[in-house]
């Protein structure tokens, strides 16, 4: 999670406590009028699970909570729930050595990265993944694999409910957690909040509640509410059937935001044959990483008060200095005359610079600011010497607001990772590229491929992108310039789509209207959605 600033031992320690409506309406979902379940508590903290079965007078067969910190584990030993066993051990060692299987197991698993753990916990993590037959990255947060541990330990019909980070649905590394949930429960509910719910931190948490009961059917539904407070309202009934069908296929979970007729229609077009995905036409790679875009990426005044004219090429660094879907020469001038970062510093090695003192004099200001002691910095033959630096004819932004934009470089100008490279595949035109990408479905699937962050920002990395769908076709070209002319005029996007989307959806791929009003409505679904979250 991203604190504000207050709470960094929580960070340190990854737990944060759980608001007590959202223990609550979890507990409820999971009793649901049930008195014989043994219940586990995979990371209890101080007991805000614990303090709402005592409360609500629940009856059960047993509970066994498990914390890793002791002073926490102490307060929850404290609260003196009957027929209760708390454990003070990390649970992937509990989860592995265990034989016990439990009916129900809720919580809410600290966020810690694989890095922060110890070498035994990274061990025990890996174990409970190759137990699932999944494959362990070191990028995996503790809180996947307390999930896939925790539903290893369930009896052959039973519950889980987290509280979890919104990132499940939509992360690379959170990929094999959605197919093995997929397919391990045959009923998953996932409830989103339009506000933030954690006192304090910045993070979009989702409500995952899952059952297993032995049937064939693999069933999920998505419930949006607007805070937490609306969960004391909510009856737990209507999660007792989700409706739609999972789709095995699917890397992302954002489909589920959509309508049964939504996802039906996006799945069809992914399976007819006439559309690609823009991979097929063109390969997408990270923009260059300098290791310190501070003293790689500088102003005029600095190539100039320096004498660096020799080794300053033109680089564009940052979606508000790309105003289309053309970046030209004329472009960068207007950014350079701004003092913008418009220059990409390409020093070569120290015995080439010969007379160059103000290249040697930038160089030795940099060591002494300690640039060179950086990781990626540190780790090259010499440290100047910048690597990948190649242009691409076309640039698409990692990280995006209203929507992603696929860009010509006709300024030819380096780009930092801040945006991705793109280059075209052979026979493929590259105005007609970038004109096929401005439609309505693509946006859609801009959407459903990337992450949202906080703030609304939609990030995608380059095999996200290749993913999209693209209804390439050469004569799209033709829409380019009215394309480019009404961006930089700050037309609203929708303007621009109901244009294009009759050439590049209907006339060349037959969309119907009522089709095109569909995929449309599917983007502007999910982006507002997005965005909502930025205000």
């Amino acid at each position: 999670m991203q604190l504000i600033k207050e709470a960094t031992s929580e960070k340190l320690r990854g737990g944060f406590y759980t608001p007590e409506p959202i223990a609550s309406f979890i507990l409820k979902w999971a009793f649901n009028g049930n008195k014989e379940l043994d219940i586990l508590e995979p990371s209890c903290g101080d007991g805000v699970f614990l303090k709402e079965i005592q409360k609500e007078n629940y009856e059960y067969n047993s509970v066994t909570a498990i914390e890793f910190d002791e002073v926490e584990a102490e307060k929850s030993e404290a609260i003196g729930l009957n027929k209760s066993s708390i454990i003070n051990e990390d649970f992937h060692k509990y989860c592995i050595n265990t034989e016990r299987k439990f009916d129900l197991i809720v919580g809410n698993p600290p966020y810690i990265r694989y890095q922060y753990f110890d070498k035994e916990q990274q061990q025990y993590a890996a174990d409970i993944f190759n137990k699932a037959s999944l494959k362990y990255s070191k990028l995996t947060n503790a809180w996947v694999s307390f999930v896939v541990g925790s539903s290893l330990l369930l009896k052959e019909e039973g519950k889980i409910g987290f509280v979890l980070p919104a990132e499940i649905l939509q992360v690379s590394y959170a990929q094999p957690l959605r197919e093995f949930l997929a397919h391990f429960y045959n009923k998953i509910n996932i409830v989103s909040f339009e506000k933030l719910v954690f006192p304090n931190i910045q993070q979009e948490v989702v409500l995952l509640l899952c059952e297993k009961n032995n049937s064939n059917s693999h069933l999920i539904e998505h419930l949006e509410l607007r805070d937490a407070e609306e969960l004391k309202k909510l009856d737990v009934s209507i999660l007792k059937s989700p409706k739609k069908k999972i789709d095995f296929k699917s890397n992302k979970w954002t489909f589920y935001f959509l309508e049964q007729e939504e996802i039906d229609f996006l799945e069809r077009l992914q399976s007819d044959k006439k559309f690609n995905q823009l991979g097929k036409f063109a390969k997408v790679e990270v923009g260059i990483t300098t290791g310190s875009n501070p003293f790689f990426t500088v102003p005029l005044s600095t190539v100039k008060f320096y004498n660096l004219e020799k080794y300053a090429k033109p680089l564009v660094g940052r979606s508000v200095q790309v105003p289309s879907a053309i970046f030209t020469t004329k472009d960068w001038n207007r950014n350079r005359d701004k003092e913008a970062r418009t220059h990409f510093l390409t020093f070569p090695k120290m015995a080439d610079l010969n007379g160059s003192i103000g290249a040697r004099d930038y160089i030795a200001w940099g060591e002494e600011e300690k640039i060179n002691e950086g990781y990626k910095c540190r780790i090259r033959d010499e440290w100047q010497i910048v690597p990948s630096q190649r242009i691409s004819e076309a640039l698409f932004i990692r990280r995006n607001n209203k929507y992603p934009k696929l860009i010509i470089n006709e300024a030819k100008a380096f780009t930092t990772d801040t945006m991705h490279r793109v280059t075209t595949k052979s026979n493929v035109e590259l105005k007609a590229l970038t004109a096929s990408y401005y439609n309505s479905l693509s946006l859609a699937f801009t959407e459903i491929c990337g992450r949202s962050h906080g703030g609304g920002v939609l990030e995608l990395m380059p095999n996200e992108v290749e993913r999209i769908l693209l209804p390439y076709n050469e004569n799209n070209s033709d829409l380019l310039p009215l394309i480019d002319k009404m961006i930089r005029e700050k037309k609203n996007i929708s303007e621009i789509l109901k244009i294009t989307n009759q050439k590049i959806l209907k006339e060349n791929y037959g969309l119907s209207d009522s089709e095109i009003e569909l995929a449309d409505s599917i983007w502007k679904k999910l982006s507002n959605r997005r965005l909502n979250r930025g205000k």
